[in-house]
């Protein structure tokens, strides 16, 4: 016998009918937009109505970055990308509801957590019950349950799921995810790259496809397989005197000899030692040497990278840094992403997402930027990714692609900083003044792994075997020309250089000075040594 409580269906009436007042009454506030030529001022390619993350951060009036691509439904019968849009067609337009949207940008537009988090806290749990309770097997509905919940650390007031596949949290076809583990409350696979203090986000791209099919970490073991034991220590040291060198004029620095060398020493170390605060505070020191005018450790202020007002000293940021009341929890879950997230990525998706988010949060007022290019290396070298013994010379290659580096930085910068509400200090600093912390937990590193796939790429096809040969030849040089006239290595060095300097011929001004003890014959035949060995190598 079945018994059927009155009141119980009564109250599940009046707080149904509650929702449908809240959603009505947000409406009327919020409507979702129709069609617009501009939104929040991008030019869409056609008149078009936003939808998914668009329209919901319209709708809302969300404080958040505006993702890379938006989305809109158009007039034509094709899906077509342009102008930092993808336009869908009349059959893709969702419901204009809360639904509706959040359906379609988990379908067509992946996982924007920074979004998805400013959403939550303005909808506030009851509608997400609602859609929970409207379909508590959609796989939809149990993603966005379980998201709320993964993103706002607070429980909804709902019995666990019973039924229902699991359902995978991150659409492995629209970005890269992690294993994942199940979470039975929802019946969902937690497969999200990262964890709620620090989840960067990567999406598929034919550029990131392509690379990683090529197998890079393998190619570069083939390049050197035939490589002698000898000639690949001295390309090795090379590279890396080569790659520390780099990182400081990536800087704006020209430092001495030998503090070049100690940082080629900590680069050549790295993946040795976990990354955590007291990693990051030690690599600190030795990158900034003499600390006697800079703060050690974690800013205790706020910070930005830009310039200052010549006539005031108002600070003019191009990007501003994470709060310094943000940075412990923030570090904690860089660490935390490098214990336990990166080891099951694809290494150089793994590196971009670390060093990159280190260097947006920038929490030391000295020292972000070779920090950031170590970590690179780190996370390169602790999954195995570099040929033993051998450093890839990253550094070496952003310097040779600076500006391309810049503008991987500012793809996320430029979407940040309207975000961030700041005020100047009395030292020429900023004080920011709202809520940021999820803008440096949660940004789409795409741009940065496609960068970062690149940069390896050249070094793999370009850098590591230019250095074996310039090696090869470099030793066959000073064997013959030993042979012909005896001269101490130093000077062999120096000949050897000047040649190399000036497409194998001797300058009038080195024949005259620092070869001027030379014959003509002999210069000729030295050139001929070195023509000759470029032509056999």
């Amino acid at each position: 016998m079945i018994v059927i409580d009155i009141h119980e269906i009564h109250r599940f009436e009046i707080n149904h009918r509650s929702r449908e007042l809240k959603f009505m009454e947000h409406a009327r506030r919020n409507p979702f937009s129709g069609a617009v030529t501009v939104f929040h001022e991008r030019w869409l390619p056609e008149k078009a109505t936003p939808a998914g993350y668009a329209a919901l951060i319209d709708a809302y009036a969300l404080a958040a970055p505006l993702p890379r691509t938006l989305s809109a439904i158009g007039p034509r019968h094709k899906v077509y990308a342009a102008d930092g849009w993808r336009l869908y067609t009349p059959r893709h337009e969702p419901e204009a509801s809360l639904i509706g949207h959040l359906t379609f940008a988990l379908r067509y537009e992946g996982l924007d957590l920074a979004v998805l988090k400013r959403l939550f806290k303005a909808t506030g749990p009851e509608p997400i019950q609602a859609i929970v309770e409207a379909a508590p097997t959609g796989s939809y509905a149990r993603r966005i349950w379980f998201l709320y919940e993964w993103l706002l650390g607070a429980e909804l007031d709902l019995p666990d799921a019973t039924r229902g596949n699991y359902a995978p949290v991150v659409d492995a076809k629209l970005q890269w995810d992690a294993e994942g583990a199940p979470s039975p409350r929802h019946r969902v696979r937690n497969n999200l790259p990262g964890t709620p203090d620090f989840c960067p986000m990567i999406f598929r791209t034919p550029a990131i496809e392509a690379f990683i099919a090529r197998d890079l970490a393998a190619e570069a073991r083939a390049v050197l397989a035939e490589v002698p034991a000898d000639l690949l220590a001295r390309t090795a040291a090379f590279l890396l005197l080569k790659d520390s060198r780099s990182s400081f004029q990536i800087e704006g620095e020209n430092p001495p000899q030998d503090r070049i060398r100690r940082w080629g020493q900590i680069i050549g170390e790295a993946g040795r030692h976990p990354i955590d605060r007291a990693e990051l505070e030690r690599l600190q020191r030795i990158v900034i040497g003499d600390a006697r005018f800079v703060h050690l450790g974690l800013r205790q202020e706020g910070g930005f990278i830009g310039e200052h007002d010549r006539t005031t000293g108002a600070p003019l940021p191009d990007h501003v840094s994470a709060r310094h009341e943000d940075l412990p929890a923030l570090i904690a879950g860089l660490e935390a992403f490098d214990r336990d997230v990166a080891p099951g990525l694809d290494p150089v998706l793994a590196a971009a997402g670390l060093a990159f988010g280190f260097v947006y949060i920038h929490p030391f007022e000295d020292g972000n930027g070779r920090l950031h290019r170590y970590l690179i290396h780190h996370v390169l070298a602790a999954r195995g990714f570099n040929p033993p013994g051998l450093v890839f010379p990253v550094s070496a290659v952003i310097l040779e692609r600076i500006e391309a580096y810049r503008q991987v930085l500012e793809s996320y910068s430029r979407r940040l900083l309207p975000h961030v509400s700041w005020r100047p200090t009395d030292r020429g600093n900023v004080e920011v003044l709202n809520d940021t912390g999820d803008f440096y937990r949660f940004f789409d590193a795409t741009p940065h792994a496609e960068f970062l796939f690149a940069c390896v790429a050249q070094t793999i096809d370009s850098d590591l075997p230019a250095e074996t040969r310039f090696l090869r030849v470099y030793d066959g040089f000073k064997s013959r020309v030993s042979g012909l006239i005896d001269m101490p290595d130093r000077t062999l060095d120096l000949l050897f250089r000047f040649l190399h300097q000036n497409d194998g011929r001797l300058s009038e001004r080195a024949r005259a000075r620092e070869f001027g003890a030379l014959t003509e014959e002999e210069t000729g035949r030295i050139e001929a040594i070195y023509a000759q060995l470029q032509k056999d190598l």
